[in-house]
């Protein structure tokens, strides 16, 4: 028995994984990584793989990067954690500082949580709250895109619209108002995403004006629906929602915790349309793919709601264990360090043409319908029909094919569905996006094939 598999078997003897099937383990292997480097995950047998889906969307500097790895390190020999109530720390008040100095105006408040879920848990919670110490206690509903995704806590589920992660859990969830999605996988032939964004916005127009009165906020995966199958629209329709949020008198959140730092081509995809929300969710990146973090900033508007005497019972009453925790800041601020030291955005626009010109030839496949990019994020979509769209059946899990034939050729490609898509840390090179390319071509020739 392979060293592979003797981890294997312990894995499956204690561990329930996530957003699994773990049946499907008994004819498709769980691979065990003993280290990572770079774009590079490695097993216990000698066998690499390109980390092309980042860890779900998290590491953007490579895996044991040696500046961050050090940081960390630093941080260990000073403080590992400590209560955030009553108490701060140096690492939480710089990387506080650095978020509201590159983040929109005017976000000026950072308060922290453990993930992302519980990151818009917070943006929801607060906005609520803030309409409740603002004399509007029937602001309570929220709006939200079809296809969109916030997370799998209860009120993060319940603001997104994907049926395989939500409807089981239906009887749970807060009501919601959705609204179609400006997603321009959906627009008229001949159509410009722009044109198709702003058109769509009339949903939402309508909308707006019918529930603004108990609406506390609007909520959007600004730019990208990435658990969605990494569905795309227009800055133009965060343009307009900001406006008509304030026209309203409705908050509007932004869940940049997959898109935040660098992923659509911008530091933030609100900068793409020219605005800022009054709560913006950040995570994954936020530490480099290190430790489990996220940040909700908001504006001292918001901020001032709260500031009261405290037997008025108008503070946020809101906290998690680790708050703000130590190691976790070090890794950011180090993150966010790399950034500054690098011209990291200028270097992505050269790696995304890249991949553009990698996969060009994807579009004349007959079984895809579409070749998608913003920034660092590049979907491919695998169709039944090429002329309809008609997609493939779910059941036939077309894109595991894919991921499968992947695995044999040194490279992470875990689809969302029938969609194939590159979301790499930074630091991947032309070659390894060419390669990726090859693989990926090779797998949807196979997946198609009957």
């Amino acid at each position: 028995m392979g060293l592979n598999n003797q981890w294997m078997q312990r894995d499956l003897s204690v561990l329930w994984h996530p957003c699994t099937q773990m049946k499907d383990h008994e004819h498709m292997p769980i691979i065990p990584i003993q280290r990572g480097d770079g774009v590079w995950l490695h097993d216990f047998e000698g066998n690499r793989y390109i980390d092309a889906v980042s860890s779900w969307w998290v590491n953007i500097f490579g895996h044991a990067n040696p500046y961050i790895n050090q940081k960390v390190k630093d941080q260990l020999d000073q403080l590992e954690h400590v209560i955030l109530a009553g108490f701060s720390h140096t690492p939480v008040i710089e990387l506080s500082e650095k978020l509201v100095a590159m983040t929109p105006a005017p976000l000026t408040r950072c308060f922290y949580a453990d993930n992302g879920s519980s990151c818009i848990e917070v943006a929801l919670k607060m906005s609520f709250h803030y309409w409740l110490n603002s004399g509007k206690p029937q602001k309570k509903r929220f709006i939200t895109l079809s296809n969109s995704y916030h997370g799998e806590t209860l009120a993060a589920l319940a603001v997104g619209d994907v049926g395989l992660y939500k409807e089981t859990y239906q009887p749970l969830l807060m009501d919601v108002i959705t609204v179609p999605s400006p997603d321009c996988y959906f627009r008229e032939s001949g159509q410009s995403w722009e044109d198709h964004s702003r058109a769509m916005f009339a949903h939402m127009e309508q909308t707006l004006a019918e529930h603004h009165e108990e609406v506390a906020a609007v909520i959007v995966e600004p730019l990208i629906q990435c658990a969605g199958g990494m569905r795309m629209y227009h800055p133009v329709y965060l343009k307009l929602l900001r406006e008509a949020c304030d026209r309203y008198g409705v908050h509007l959140i932004h869940d940049e915790i997959a898109v935040g730092f660098g992923r659509t081509g911008s530091l933030f995809a609100c900068e793409q349309a020219g605005i800022a929300p009054d709560f913006l969710c950040l995570s994954k990146a936020l530490t480099g793919g290190y430790l489990p973090m996220a940040v909700c900033l908001t504006n001292d508007r918001i901020y001032q709601a709260f500031y009261d005497d405290y037997e008025t019972l108008r503070a946020f009453l809101h906290s998690h264990s680790y708050t703000g925790n130590p190691l976790a800041c070090a890794a950011a601020l180090a993150t966010l360090e790399l950034f500054e030291q690098n011209n990291v955005i200028e270097a992505n626009r050269v790696l995304s043409a890249h991949m553009a010109k990698a996969t060009a030839h994807f579009a004349e496949h007959p079984h895809v319908a579409e070749v998608r990019q913003t920034g660092m994020v590049l979907a491919i979509e695998m169709v039944k029909d090429k002329t309809s769209r008609e997609a493939y059946p779910w059941q036939e899990r077309r894109g595991i094919r894919v991921y499968q034939h992947a695995l044999k050729h040194q490279a992470l490609l875990r689809p969302l569905g029938s969609v194939v898509y590159f979301m790499p840390p930074y630091v991947i090179t032309p070659e390894q996006i060419d390669h990726l390319a090859s693989v990926a071509w090779e797998g949807i020739q196979l997946a198609t094939r009957d």
